[in-house]
């Protein structure tokens, strides 16, 4: 992108990193504002014209200013944080300040919030860009599909969805149409989308990260934010950021004195010598098809990615059961704590004006149907359900006691990408193959790492599962992994943009 003295390698925008663009601006290869710029360049070109991967929403009109600021600062003193200058791309249902939260939907495309998201304040203080909001399934649901945008396209195959709801996310960093994104994962809307654009993502254990001013946070339980990047050391650096207690969101009181000073400073290629690693074979994704030419494409994938943590020095437990996980897991409902009213109410309250009352006013609406499944004034968990989580717990927490594990890994998702025409007409497949053990638990975090290629051509992942809160543990053994494999390939659909990247 820019030149440098003579011996130092120039600064390339293309899989860029937050240590690459720490050590542009301090070397002066690079201001902020040229890095908003070409990033901005870059959605112009290839996400609304071009292939249209179509993953952004807005792009904040204040992006160029905030990079102004942040010159001004490095050049009267340094660097103002651990992201100084970093453009950060946010899923559409997380406030912040200059820039409206739509969901995805028509009807809520002119709603600005009064306040920035907690981790988003984190994030500014912290010296982030807020650069973009992205697509998602709308009202958060489903994949990447909504009314405000129509569908978002995975980069390394335009017909295919870039899975959901953080598509908009996966898809845009993916691109390299930002530096790293945040998610928001209440199914398996984080890893999901991930491991089919080909990136990282984390959903850490419940309680590490504040959902406040973001929908379906507190009362919900299940709903977690979490950072997605094209590198594990990138998804660390940012929840090192956001990570913390907030008043506001009570969860995060379970946090305290379980969140490390750091969740980078321990990562470290060779993690995954000796350690034990439980690996997963059994089918346990939504609507998987293990007999299908499909999953075995998925299967595969994994196959060479268990060899690959033999090599890298794991030792396998090869394979494990979590005990009745799917018969369990089939006992989840979509409810969650206090409902979709709670959650609607605590969300909106903190601003002067409603959108509307209630989620049912909003469907209500004549002719409005929402591109993804949603439903109002859910009822809370029942007590099968409840129970039911609680035994896939213990189940879970034993069988890594029996067997001495560190880590479990399995499949992120069974399937490769639906195409999109499957996801918007008859039959409406939508979260095929997705894998939720972590999300009906809430308090375990997942970390997903690409694991290479399918014979169409497609990204898969794998997910290391940990105890609660091991999150700096798994981000551990997938920066191991990630740097004995290098699997991340960007996407030739959004290719560098001649002269400027």
């Amino acid at each position: 992108m820019s030149t440098t003295a003579q011996g130092k390698r120039p600064f390339r925008l293309l899989e860029a990193t937050i240590e690459d663009i720490r050590q542009a601006y301090v070397t002066k290869q690079l201001s902020a504002r040229e890095l908003v710029a070409a990033y901005v360049r870059r959605i112009e070109a290839l996400d609304r014209a071009g292939p249209t991967i179509n993953s952004i929403i807005t792009v904040s009109e204040q992006a160029l200013e905030e990079a102004d600021r942040l010159d001004a600062a490095l050049a009267g003193g340094g660097l103002v944080g651990p992201l100084h200058g970093v453009p950060v791309i946010l899923k559409d249902q997380i406030d912040a300040r200059g820039t409206p939260t739509t969901m995805g939907s028509k009807y809520l495309k002119d709603f600005h919030p009064d306040h920035d998201a907690h981790v988003v304040a984190r994030m500014r203080a912290a010296g982030a860009i807020i650069l973009a909001k992205s697509t998602l399934g709308e009202l958060g649901g489903g994949d990447t599909h909504g009314t405000l945008f129509g569908s978002t396209k995975n980069p390394y195959a335009l017909d295919r969805t870039a899975g959901g709801s953080s598509g908009g996310s996966g898809a845009s960093i993916s691109s390299n149409f930002g530096a790293v994104a945040l998610g928001q994962e209440g199914f398996a809307s984080i890893r999901r989308p991930s491991a089919w654009n080909g990136i990282v993502g984390m959903r850490a254990s419940g309680g590490v990260v504040s959902r406040t001013g973001s929908f379906a946070g507190w009362p919900m339980i299940a709903g977690q934010l979490g950072p997605m990047g094209r590198s594990v050391g990138d998804v660390a650096t940012v929840l090192g950021v956001i990570a913390g207690y907030d008043p506001e969101d009570p969860q995060t009181a379970l946090g305290v004195g379980r969140v490390p000073g750091s969740f980078t400073a321990g990562l470290d290629p060779a993690a995954l010598k000796g350690a034990r690693i439980g690996i997963i074979r059994e089918s346990m994704g939504r609507g998987s098809e293990p007999g299908s030419d499909d999953y075995r494409k998925v299967e595969q994938v994994f196959e060479r990615a268990v060899q690959e943590l033999a090599r890298a020095g794991a030792v396998l437990v090869d394979p494990v059961a979590i005990p009745q996980v799917n018969e369990l897991i089939a006992k989840r409902t979509h409810a969650d704590r206090g409902g979709s009213d709670a959650a609607w109410n605590h969300y909106y309250g903190k601003n002067r004006k409603k959108p509307y009352e209630t989620m049912q006013q909003l469907l209500d609406i004549p002719g409005y149907r929402p591109m993804s499944e949603v439903k109002a004034s859910l009822p809370g968990p029942d007590i099968e359900q409840l129970n039911a989580a609680e035994q896939l717990m213990f189940n879970l927490l034993k069988l890594m006691a029996d067997h001495r594990l560190d880590a479990i890994v399995h499949r992120t998702v069974e399937h490769q990408p639906t195409f999109i025409k499957d996801g918007v007409n008859p039959p409406y497949v939508n979260v095929k193959g997705a894998i939720h053990v972590n999300t009906f638990l809430c308090y375990v975090p997942s970390v997903t790492v690409p694991a290479g290629f399918t014979t169409d051509g497609l990204p898969a992942g794998i997910t290391f599962l940990g105890r609660p809160y091991s999150d700096a543990q798994m981000l551990r053994y997938a920066y191991a992994y990630e740097q004995a494999t290098l699997h991340r390939r960007a996407p030739s659909s959004t290719p560098a943009l001649p002269g400027t990247d």
